[in-house]
């Protein structure tokens, strides 16, 4: 059997210290997982059920690759965030075997067109023109869990052109990783090659051409993104 259209490529992330990659299946996003960024955003950060979005798996960017600022924008900006690789399916996981089912993590960037999420956040309609656009979604190389533990205390920071924007520590999610598989699992039956972006904390802001973002994990090591 063949296929009338050429089939899409499998889209992959590296993973550190190997040559082998990790195929991207879905991306999944948090929305608003630090109580300072739902601040910043106008929100209140109370400890409600968390909700998501996705990404289209194309959105994939590595570290060190351009991405162009987007058309139907004035207001890209940056979110730095924890990434979390699944490495085998799970469907309505208790919490304390969530992390069972993590394959590793990574330092990714949710860049998102502000203007368009606002938009339409304020008309009640969906965010996929400000948040699944191409390119959205950088990523670093995926470091396993069998070499880095699980990413539970570590600082979070994004620079941009050298100056840092966002500092904060991965221990203020609001939901933490095994919160969010658990809650993520009773909605989807989650599968080995998932990712989820876990939010990002307090300092986002715009970025132009000419940009370098850099984006940092205590322990995972950088991103970097320049916008052209």
């Amino acid at each position: 059997m063949g296929y009338v259209i050429d089939a899409p490529k499998v889209i992959s992330v590296a993973v550190n210290n190997s040559e082998d990659r990790f195929p991207v299946r879905r991306v999944f996003c948090v929305g608003r997982n630090y109580a300072a960024h739902a601040r910043e955003m106008g929100a209140n950060p109370e400890r409600e059920l968390p909700f998501y979005f996705m990404k289209p798996t194309d959105a994939i960017v590595g570290t060190g690759v351009d991405v162009p600022y987007p058309p139907q924008t004035s207001n890209l900006h940056y979110e730095a965030e924890l990434v979390v690789a699944i490495g085998k399916s799970c469907l309505d996981v208790p919490i304390e075997d969530a992390l069972n089912y993590v394959y590793g993590y990574a330092v990714g960037n949710d860049l998102t067109r502000r203007d368009l999420q606002l938009e339409a956040r304020e008309k009640s309609r969906p965010w996929d023109t400000g948040k699944g656009f191409d390119h959205s979604a950088p990523c670093g190389p995926i470091h396993r869990v069998d070499q880095v533990g699980h990413i539970k205390n570590a600082r979070i920071w994004l620079s941009v052109n050298g100056q840092i924007k966002q500092d904060s520590n991965v221990n203020d999610l609001i939901w933490s990783v095994g919160e969010v598989i658990a809650n993520l699992s009773s909605l989807f039956t989650l599968q080995a090659g998932d990712l989820i972006y876990t939010g990002t904390p307090e300092g986002v802001g715009p970025v132009v051409k000419g940009d370098m973002i850099i984006a940092g994990i205590d322990g995972l090591g950088k991103l970097e993104t320049k916008i052209v």
